[in-house]
């Protein structure tokens, strides 16, 4: 079918991503400095193609909102651009803008323009907000190591069985049209 993709490669070379990233974390808490001056290139070619599909496959983020009585957010506010979240990851125990505001929940995303970020949400039971640190490659290499490609591969994979669904769904609604007009015609 036009558009989809060889799905087993890509699970193959994700595969081949987890082992490395296994390989690379085993006995050691940092990367060699050979693994680090190799993955910090490789994450820099990864997240230029990996953002290309962040206007189709990304979400738009909240920057704040108020939570009403029921738990409901009402007044949020999106940053301008949408997210792929590569990670949910451990929280800082408070935001490097605010030390008073503990760090509820923190993602590591890519933004539509290349850019990771670390996204931090702090709520006080009223207001919900937002705290976005960017990276550099070289930050997501020091603070992640392969893991990072791990996670960005993991996010295209997704993006890509998606769309492969979507395409057989397609497919097989043509299909069933097709047979349907065919029948009407006969």
């Amino acid at each position: 079918m036009q558009g989809s993709c060889d799905l087993e490669k890509i699970e193959e070379g994700f595969q081949a991503a987890v082992a490395c990233a296994k390989k690379s974390t085993e006995g050691v808490d940092a990367l060699s400095p050979e693994m680090h001056a190799a993955v910090v290139p490789m994450i820099v070619r990864l997240t230029k193609d990996a953002a290309e599909i962040v206007p189709q496959a990304g979400l738009m983020m909240m920057v704040r909102g108020k939570r009403d009585g029921k738990g409901e957010l009402y007044d949020t506010v999106y940053f301008d651009q949408k997210m792929l979240i590569l990670g949910k990851t451990e929280p800082l125990p408070y935001r490097p803008d605010n030390m008073t505001k503990k760090v509820d929940n923190q993602y590591l995303v890519l933004g539509e323009d290349g850019v990771f970020s670390e996204l931090m949400y702090s709520s006080d039971g009223f207001l919900v907000d937002s705290y976005k640190k960017d990276l550099t490659a070289e930050d997501a290499a020091d603070l992640y190591g392969f893991e990072a490609i791990v996670m960005l591969y993991k996010a295209v994979q997704q993006y890509a069985t998606d769309e492969s669904r979507l395409h057989e769904a397609m497919g097989t609604v043509l299909e069933f049209l097709l047979a349907e007009q065919k029948d009407a015609e006969n």
